[in-house]
């Protein structure tokens, strides 16, 4: 099985003295047009440095392809209300044509929690907000009456496909979430050593719920600067079961780094 590759949009950088804020459009077509699979966007209300509205940014990159997947890595579901995040997939997946990927997390604390004040949302209980938004975004979605709290049922029109779900986090409590809900698991800069036994976890508990293992996605792993050699160390993580990889940015140059993930997709082929 042959990993594919993603890159994510220059709209944040996690050093805020350097943000990352390039010109969407014109990277989300760059990357179209090297072949990548998928082009991703953070999520955060106020975070540590400079960063766009994901829903907006992927909306943007929507616009101008026509192939190319987008993807929320990762939307935070706990800072919204969950009917408006359903409106906001809906739409995304409706304007895209079904392109939609649901990258879903409950935010780094590296950010802080004034985001989460700022929208009227506690932090410490994100976790838990995170798995009931998780429990009926698929039928708000889809169009189905759904009970979002005591006694109130939503029907959102019109409907859209449910997109995959990807649950991001390098923990335990990630992986259950990702077996109980998702179809993907998100992992960031995985220790490559411990990645086949975190996956074998992570099929034990899918088991649990009857349900498929979810395909595993690594983000910003550390390659080698040559383009076969970093298709090689992905050629390792595919025979680990990972199904796809993101590269982060390196700097203000997203052209450079994307011109870097074709010459890899070109290798890996």
């Amino acid at each position: 099985m042959a990993v594919e590759l993603g890159v994510i949009l220059p709209t944040s950088t996690p050093d805020p003295e350097h943000p990352i804020l390039g010109d969407v459009r014109a990277s989300a077509r760059l990357a179209e047009q090297a072949g990548l699979e998928s082009v991703w966007s953070t999520d955060h209300l106020i975070a540590s440095a400079p960063m766009l509205d994901s829903t907006v940014t992927l909306a943007t990159a929507a616009a101008v392809t026509e192939r190319i997947r987008i993807g929320f890595n990762v939307m935070l579901l706990a800072l919204r209300p969950v009917a408006w995040a359903a409106k906001q997939i809906s739409t995304l997946q409706y304007v895209s044509g079904n392109r939609l990927m649901l990258g879903v997390g409950t935010g780094n604390p590296a950010h802080g929690d004034i985001g989460w004040r700022a929208a009227g949302v506690s932090f410490e209980q994100r976790g838990r907000l995170t798995d009931e938004a998780l429990a009926v975004l698929p039928g708000l979605v889809s169009g189905k009456p759904t009970t979002v709290s005591e006694g109130l049922d939503v029907t959102l029109s019109p409907a859209a496909h449910m997109p995959p779900v990807l649950v991001a986090g390098n923990g335990n409590r990630a992986r259950r979430r990702a077996a109980a809900y998702g179809d993907g698991w998100i992992v960031l800069r995985p220790d490559s050593t411990r990645l086949p036994s975190d996956i074998a976890h992570l099929r034990d508990l899918a088991e649990q719920h009857g349900r498929p293992t979810p395909g595993v996605t690594v983000v910003a792993p550390v390659l080698p600067t040559g383009p076969h050699a970093a298709a090689e160390a992905l050629h390792d993580y595919a025979s680990a079961g990972v199904e796809r990889v993101i590269l982060a940015p390196t700097g203000p140059d997203w052209q450079r780094d994307y011109a870097f993930a074709a010459e890899i997709r070109a290798a890996l082929r």
